[in-house]
């Protein structure tokens, strides 16, 4: 996997106990490379970062990205090989609650692990991580590409989109000829065991269903590429790979930095009605429309174009929609069922199945 290019290594992660780092953590120690986490204490109960029982597998750091001589501090004493920046205030409706710490966070905290990658005077692949809300969303029928003009409408979008700006002018400013090199990643609407953050329909439903009480949908025409964790961090990995051994990828594709997308088919842009009834034909129970005129605002419609991953890394998505629903929904459902006890096997288990689909297609990651 990844062509080896973990084993052994150091790798700095920020927000390694949130639910896409904890899934991120365990892929890497499997994959052989010691793990320096850097993060706030986990925000939910129950917490992924807890159920997998990481915190004895890696080097585990509190701090926060908001503080510029802690950040520094952790990457120049860690002199990581790797480092993947997911932390992050990564909600859209507590962006309009918390709109100063959600930019302190997001822009801010991007724009210190930066500086402090500054301080870097060995080789290191970067990959700094944002969202697929980061740009101007028209909401047309249009899959956005890297070039498409950055914005969004709320706090937390807008703060993306000023987030791929600071890494786009540091790397265009600062690391044209240091030995660290840079790239960012977009990607969203992740679904996967494990999530417990609030006001994301799967954790809803999945809250519910164990309830056994009938699921609040807030917003059931919205449309979204789903995709399951799994997916983007195998972009992320083999987008670091690449940073680091670019004589992996084609030609064309030598001088890998900037952004890429990193998305499912076009066929797993679904709505929130369909993605809730695919969820109840692997756990039975019932929903309701709850949307309201008077909800916050939220994109109708967003689609995303992975072309450039494609031609330029020969990365492709593995799962389909409901394999993604299937598994994310056993994972939940077996937890539920069994206890905590499994959910460290199930996730393992969960990742070797994706490692031997994307090998079976081939994917660039998983053959060389």
């Amino acid at each position: 996997m990844f062509a080896d290019a973990f084993q052994g290594k150091t790798v700095w992660l920020s927000g390694h106990t949130g639910f896409k780092g904890s899934w991120l953590t365990r892929w890497l120690l499997s994959l052989g490379a010691r793990v320096h986490g850097f993060a706030l204490p986990p925000d939910t109960k129950p917490a992924i970062f807890s159920q997998l029982g990481l915190e004895k597998e890696i080097e585990h750091e509190i701090g926060d990205v908001r503080d510029f001589a802690v950040v520094k501090k952790s990457i120049v004493r860690t002199k990581p090989d790797f480092v993947f920046h997911l932390a992050a205030q990564p909600l859209v409706r507590l962006s309009y609650e918390q709109p100063l710490e959600t930019y302190a966070t997001n822009v801010m905290g991007t724009a210190h692990v930066l500086e402090a990658l500054r301080s870097l005077a060995k080789p290191c692949a970067a990959v700094l991580v944002t969202t697929d809300k980061c740009y101007e969303n028209r909401e047309q029928d249009y899959a956005y590409t890297e070039e498409d003009h950055l914005g969004g409408h709320d706090p937390y979008s807008s703060s993306k989109g000023a987030a791929e700006i600071v890494i786009s002018a540091y790397r265009r400013s600062f690391f044209g000829k240091s030995p660290v090199r840079i790239a960012s990643a977009r990607a969203g609407n992740v679904i996967g065991g494990g999530d417990w953050a609030l006001d994301r329909i799967v954790p809803d439903c999945i809250r519910a269903l164990q309830r056994g009480e009938t699921i609040p949908v807030r917003n059931p025409s919205a449309t979204r590429p789903w995709q399951h964790v799994l997916e983007p961090l195998s972009g992320y990995l083999w987008l670091a790979t690449t940073l680091a051994q670019p004589k992996l990828v084609d030609a064309e594709a030598k001088d890998i930095s900037g952004p890429f997308n990193f998305g499912p088919e076009k066929e797993a842009n679904r709505n929130v009605g369909e993605l809730v009834r695919e969820v109840l034909k692997n756990w039975p129970g019932r929903w309701d429309d709850k949307s309201s005129p008077h909800d916050l605002h939220e994109a109708k419609l967003l689609m995303l174009s992975t072309a450039k991953a494609k031609r330029l890394l020969h990365w492709h998505p593995t799962w389909n929609f409901e394999t993604a629903i299937a598994e994310t929904v056993g994972w939940y459902r077996a937890v539920h069922e069994r206890g905590e006890k499994v959910a460290e096997a199930l996730t393992v288990t969960q990742i070797e199945e994706y490692e031997a689909a994307a090998r079976a297609a081939k994917t660039a990651w998983a053959v060389r």
